[in-house]
């Protein structure tokens, strides 16, 4: 987070949060969804492989996303990610809380 642009720094909670809301506007693969957190996040965040297969790996045993092989835009076999309802209902969750943490944090560097 912040300056390190090393998802190993990210708490795992919150990487989770992260690819669970680059799937809210539909199906995506692990590339989409690691080029989508950096863009979004104007090059602060980069997700390493080494981080971004585990945790979809992780999310998908937890039941909060479903997968299904497809091509990518360049005609290569792709694994596509996609929340479920449980998915959503976590992410609606873990968003809350970080804002609470993310406003606490905020109150006491500008104390």
């Amino acid at each position: 987070m912040g300056e390190t642009k090393d998802a190993a720094g990210l708490l795992q909670g919150t990487l989770d949060m992260l690819v669970l809301k680059s799937l809210t506007r539909g199906a995506l693969h692990g590339y989409a969804i690691a080029e989508f957190i950096q863009q979004t996040s104007e090059d602060v965040l980069r997700v390493e492989e080494g981080a971004l297969y585990p945790a979809l790996h992780r999310l998908e045993l937890r039941g909060l996303l479903d997968s299904e092989w497809g091509l990518s835009e360049n005609n290569r076999r792709a694994k596509y990610y996609r929340l479920t309802p449980a998915g959503r209902k976590q992410l609606a969750a873990e968003s809350s809380q970080w804002q609470r943490l993310s406003g606490a944090v905020m109150r006491v560097m500008e104390a």
